[in-house]
C-alpha cells in the first residue's frame, strides 16, 4: 500500500495557508503548516515532507533563500515557491536555488494539485535513488572486504587514504585477489561516489573493439558502425573508470590513454574534434608491468602515470587465516540463493581448504564453496562435499584410483544436475574447460 505523501506549507497568511491546507488534504495528502522560516525549518526536521510549499515573503526571511536551506536539510524534498502576482524573477531565482517550480498565490489554486502531484512523484523517485545509492555504498564499502590478515589490512588502509583524493590508482596482484572489489570500494569512498562506476576488461576485446568501447565512434566510421556510440570514458564522466587487465591493452591504445590522462581529452573514431571528460582512473593488472616495459609491450610513461599510487593485493596463499571467514560468508550467500541451511562447517573441511595452494585465489575459493553447497546433502559442510582434488589435502585415507574415479564421476554428475544440464555453467563451477567436461562425460557414457 502506498504511503500518504507529506506536504509542508510555510506561509504567514493564516487564511490563505488554511485554504491551501484544506484543498490539499482533501486530495489525500498529509499536511503540516508553519507561519515563518524558523518554525518551517523545525517542522521540516519533524515531519520530513515530500514537498514544501513556501511563500516568498515571510516575517523572518525570504522564501527564495529558504529553498537552499530546505534542500540542505532535506535533499530529497521538492520545493514549490508561492510568489506574488507577476513576481517572475523570484520564481526564476528559486529554481536556480533548486526549487521544483513556482506558482502565483491565490489565482492559481486550480494549478497547484497537478503541480504538487508531479513534485511528489519526483521526490519519491529521488528517495528511491538515494536508497539504492546507500545500498550500493554499503555493499561496496571497505567494511565489507573480508579478511583480517595484516597484509590485507595494509592494502585496505592504503586504499582508504587514496580514495578521498582524485589520484589515479594501480592495483596489482594475482588473478582472483579482488582487484575489482577494491576498485569499487575506492570509488564509493570517494567524492565521486554518486557518479558512475564503469568497468571494462581490456583483455576481453580486440584492439578495434576496445578503442570503440573506450572512446566511442561516429556512425559510418567503420564497417558495422550503424549509429553513434558513446564510449566508456563519456559514460564515466564525473565518475570512475576501472580498466581491468591494463597489461593486455594494445600499444596503439596505450598512447591514446596516456593523452586522456594528461589532457582530459580524446578523439572518437571518425571525429576530428576532441571530447573533454573528467574521469578518475583505476587500473588493475596481474602482470609484472616492469617486465612488460623491458620487453617493449608496455609504455613506461603510461606506467608512471598510472602508478602514482600503487596497491599490491596479497594472494590467498599468503593469508590462509582468512579462509574460514570467506567460507562462512560464501556458504551463507549460496545457502540463501539455493534455499539451503548450513548449521555447521566441519574443521577438517576448513583444514583441507587451508592446505590448498589456491592459484585462482578468492575467486577459486568461492567456486569451491559453491560446489560444496551443491554436494551437501544435510546441513553441514564436510570433506565429503569437496571435489576429489581436495581429499588428499583433507588428511583422509587416499582412495585407490578406481574409488577416486568414481568419486569424481559422482561429483561431476551432481554439479551437472544442479545446473539442469547446462554444461558451460557446470564447467565453470567445476573449474575445468568445457572440452574437458565433454571428454569426461563421454567416458561416463553421458551425453
Amino acid at each position: 500500500m502506498k504511503t500518504m505523501a507529506k506536504i509542508l506549507i510555510i506561509d504567514d497568511e493564516q487564511q490563505l495557508r488554511g485554504l491551501l491546507a484544506r484543498i490539499i488534504s482533501l486530495e489525500g495528502y498529509d499536511v503540516t503548516e508553519a507561519a515563518d522560516c524558523t518554525s518551517g525549518l523545525k517542522a521540516l526536521r519533524r515531519c520530513d515532507p515530500d514537498v514544501v510549499l513556501c511563500d516568498v515573503k515571510l516575517p523572518d526571511g525570504n522564501g527564495v533563500d529558504m529553498v537552499a536551506k530546505i534542500k540542505e536539510a532535506a535533499p530529497s524534498a521538492e520545493v514549490i515557491l508561492l510568489t506574488a502576482y507577476g513576481n517572475i524573477p523570484d520564481g526564476v531565482q528559486a529554481i536556480k536555488n533548486g526549487a521544483f517550480d513556482y506558482i502565483t498565490k491565490g489565482d492559481d489554486n486550480n494549478k497547484i494539485l497537478p503541480l504538487l502531484s508531479r513534485a511528489v512523484e519526483k521526490a519519491r523517485m529521488q528517495r528511491r535513488l538515494a536508497r539504492i545509492d546507500d545500498t550500493l555504498s554499503e555493499q561496496h564499502s571497505f567494511e565489507r572486504i573480508i579478511g583480517r590478515s595484516e597484509s590485507l589490512r595494509r592494502a585496505v588502509e592504503l586504499a582508504r587514504k587514496v580514495a578521498v583524493t582524485d589520484t589515479s590508482v594501480l592495483l596489482t596482484g594475482e588473478t582472483g585477489t579482488g582487484k575489482e572489489v577494491f576498485a569499487q570500494a575506492i570509488h564509493h569512498a570517494s567524492p565521486r561516489a554518486k557518479e558512475a562506476f564503469v568497468a571494462v576488461n581490456c583483455s576481453a576485446f580486440s584492439k578495434e573493439l576496445l578503442e570503440s568501447e573506450l572512446f566511442g565512434h561516429r556512425a559510418g566510421s567503420f564497417t558495422g558502425a550503424s549509429k553513434d556510440k558513446k564510449g566508456l570514458f563519456e559514460e564515466a564522466d564525473k565518475g570512475t573508470l576501472f580498466l581491468d587487465e591494463i597489461g593486455e591493452m594494445p600499444a596503439e591504445l596505450q598512447a591514446k590513454l596516456l593523452r586522456v590522462l594528461e589532457s582530459g581529452e580524446f578523439i572518437k573514431i571518425g571525429e576530428t574534434r576532441p571530447t573533454r571528460v573528467d574521469v578518475r582512473l583505476i587500473a588493475a593488472t596481474n602482470r609484472n608491468l616492469e617486465r612488460e616495459i623491458a620487453a617493449g609491450n608496455f609504455r613506461e610513461d603510461l606506467f608512471f602515470r598510472l602508478s602514482v599510487f600503487r596497491i599490491q593485493l596479497p594472494p590467498l596463499s599468503e593469508r590462509r587465516g582468512d579462509i574460514p571467514e570467506y567460507v562462512r560468508h560464501f556458504a551463507a550467500q549460496f545457502a540463501a540463493r539455493m534455499g539451503k541451511r548450513i548449521d555447521t562447517i566441519d574443521d577438517r573441511y576448513i583444514a583441507a581448504l587451508e592446505r590448498h595452494p589456491w592459484p585462482g585465489n578468492v575467486r577459486e575459493l568461492r567456486n569451491a564453496v559453491e560446489r560444496s553447497m551443491i554436494m551437501a546433502d544435510g546441513n553441514s559442510l564436510t570433506t565429503d562435499c569437496l571435489a576429489p582434488e581436495f581429499h588428499a589435502a583433507a588428511g583422509t585415507a587416499a582412495p585407490d584410483s578406481l574409488a577416486l574415479e568414481d568419486l569424481e564421476r559422482r561429483h561431476i554428475l551432481r554439479v551437472l544436475e544442479h545446473t539442469a544440464g547446462n554444461k558451460a555453467e557446470a564447467a565453470r563451477l567445476l573449474g575445468i574447460g568445457i572440452a574437458t567436461l565433454y571428454r569426461k562425460l563421454e567416458s561416463y557414457g553421458v551425453k
